[in-house]
């Protein structure tokens, strides 16, 4: 089997050319075009997202020799999440060839946090079947390389944090609300308000919900301090 030429420009990019391209392919593919002939990515990423754990874990005892399971847990968390996974699918180019059915076409699944995600786990683990563990954990260490040098030491999300601080002050949780929506249903871009009931407010912007929500509450945790 032969890739096309945009497929062989993402296997560039992703520093990796495959023995078998139905592997990748197949990594490619979401359960939206899947038919009675074709394999979707699901599988896949189901093996790739334990190859990513693995890696990420060997990778934070190495870069940290003193750290306790308490530090390493949410550094952990942090770089295997959906959001990392598809950050990373971002810098790649992976949504470009990501391959999608008419409905995920028009509601802007190129865009998803959930489906590049899920593909890019699903990447990971074509790569690993292709070429084995060795050449799969040199692919993660390299795409991941400054997070895994960057994340904080204590990489607990945003949320988390905020409600802790929140608890820790008897106060309720922080309350999240979408206060307006806009861009095309294909790109939709959300505003979230977070408030503490002590008053604190803080607003964000992002393609989704769930990342609005977390830049909401990141930017009240550095306005508290």
């Amino acid at each position: 089997m032969k890739l096309s030429a945009e497929l062989v420009a993402f296997s560039d990019r992703l520093g990796h050319r495959f023995d078998a391209p139905e592997l990748l392919i197949r990594a490619l593919t979401h359960a939206s075009i899947s038919g009675t002939n074709k394999q979707d990515n699901q599988r896949l990423e189901f093996l790739g997202d334990r190859v990513l754990g693995l890696v990420i874990a060997d990778a934070l005892l190495t870069a940290d020799k003193a750290a306790r399971e308490g530090q390493l847990a949410p550094r952990f968390n942090a770089l295997v999440r959906k959001e990392t996974c598809a950050d990373i699918a971002r810098e790649i180019g992976l949504g470009e060839v990501l391959k999608l059915g008419r409905s995920e076409m028009k509601s802007g699944g190129r865009r998803k946090d959930a489906l590049l995600g899920d593909a890019m786990e699903a990447v990971i683990a074509a790569v690993y079947r292709d070429a084995g563990f060795d050449v799969a954990r040199d692919l993660i260490t390299r795409l991941w390389a400054t997070r895994i040098e960057t994340v904080e030491t204590d990489a607990r999300d945003a949320k988390t944090s905020l409600q802790e601080w929140a608890q820790a002050r008897g106060l309720d949780p922080p309350s999240y609300v979408e206060t307006a929506r806009t861009g095309p249903d294909h790109a939709p871009m959300f505003t979230i308000q977070v408030t503490l009931g002590s008053g604190e407010v803080a607003t964000a912007k992002a393609a989704s919900k769930r990342a609005a929500e977390q830049a909401a509450a990141k930017t009240l945790i550095d306005q508290l301090g």
